[in-house]
């Protein structure tokens, strides 16, 4: 394409400038102009520059296809800088019209470029595309050329990544390798954030560390039945698991623990600790073995939940009818129920029990009810 004398003689560099303070202020079209003439003069250091440039603006104003078209003329200059931004431009416009293949295509030419401004973001994006796909040994590929650049952004990010999969897969050891040397990278100062994820997925690394460990244990029957080390490891293993959610797997490691008869009173030991002391001639009532159970199987929680809502429903019904008062009750009756509403209050949370009775009475009869 020919030139006019003016483009000839103008100065890309400027014109560059020019266009790029134009797209700054909010004319990318002016700025767009101005890109295209540079890229009209032909072969020159500026030219990557502009057709970088040009690929912004058009993307800016809804011209994918152009801004496109624009990076890959970039690309072609090869040159070293504008080259790979380009290609990392063009990446992004893959991804957000969904994309992927393409998108993978333009992460590898930034790969290529080999600028390590552009390359970490590039090979990690390439480690999720992969991720994505259920590549697991691609992924770690990636995700370790990422770490390996030591870069404080991207490679605490493909530590975590790599560490989780890791773990995932059943290999506590190499991910807790991974997460540490990852940490070394991060300023604990600037960087609180990262620094505690990393630290917070070491911490569950060494749980599924000690996961392990201790079933390795109870899987040697010897071990499993000696009263110094069994029923240790049957506690640890059991309040371990739930907290990487296993409580079925709990369950299942306490029940296995009292069916060894060597250690089954030391086991329900454990697994009874913090019921607190009850004379072993003493009846057993008759809610320790939902207890019990509830404990070894982790739905504790949901058991007292369960409890405390019965006991206020039914502590309701009884103190009602005792504000109410004794109309048509024989005052028997009504002192049998004051005697039965007052049993909380040696309790801690027996305060929140009348409070809570307190507001719903108020309700149900007006502000007037007489206090229990």
């Amino acid at each position: 394409m020919s030139t006019t004398p003016d483009e000839a003689t103008a100065d890309p560099s400027l014109l560059c400038e020019e266009a790029r303070r134009l797209a700054e202020g909010g004319e990318p079209e002016a700025a767009a102009r101005l890109f295209e003439q540079v890229l009209r003069m032909g072969e020159g250091p500026h030219r990557a520059r502009a057709a970088l440039g040009l690929a912004v603006v058009l993307d800016d104003v809804g011209d994918v296809a152009g801004a496109r078209d624009a990076d890959w003329i970039a690309i072609g200059t090869e040159d070293p800088e504008y080259g790979p931004r380009a290609a990392y431009h063009l990446a992004l416009l893959h991804e957000r019209a969904g994309e992927r293949d393409e998108a993978a295509r333009a992460w590898r030419t930034v790969v290529d470029f080999g600028n390590p401004g552009y390359l970490p973001p590039a090979l990690l994006a390439l480690a999720q595309l992969a991720d994505e796909d259920g590549d697991f040994e691609t992924a770690r590929g990636w995700w370790e050329r990422v770490i390996e650049t030591g870069n404080p952004q991207y490679a605490p990010v493909a530590a975590h990544d790599l560490a989780q999969r890791l773990l995932e897969r059943g290999e506590p050891a190499r991910a807790q390798r991974v997460l540490t040397a990852a940490l070394r990278m991060i300023d604990r100062e600037t960087s609180p954030y990262a620094y505690a994820r990393l630290a917070t997925a070491i911490g569950i690394a060494y749980l599924d560390q000690a996961i392990g460990a201790f079933r390795t244990v109870l899987e040697d029957e010897e071990a499993a039945t000696d009263p110094e080390v069994g029923p240790l490891a049957t506690e640890l293993l059991a309040r371990t698991l739930p907290l990487r959610g296993r409580a079925e797997e709990a369950g299942e490691v306490w029940a296995q623990g009292l069916t060894r008869s060597a250690v089954a009173g030391q086991v329900r030991a454990r697994l009874r600790r913090g019921f607190g002391e009850r004379d072993e001639d003493a009846e057993i009532p008759w809610w320790e073995p939902v207890v019990e159970s509830a404990v070894a199987d982790g739905s504790l929680p949901a058991l007292t939940g369960e409890v405390f809502g019965a006991l206020d429903h039914i502590y309701a019904l009884a103190a009602l009818r005792h504000v109410q008062g004794p109309a048509g009750d024989p005052a028997e009756t009504h002192q049998v129920l004051g005697e039965a509403i007052r049993v909380p209050d040696d309790y801690w949370w027996g305060g929140l029990l009348h409070e809570s009775f307190d507001d719903r009475a108020r309700r149900a009869l007006g502000p007037d009810t007489p206090e229990r």
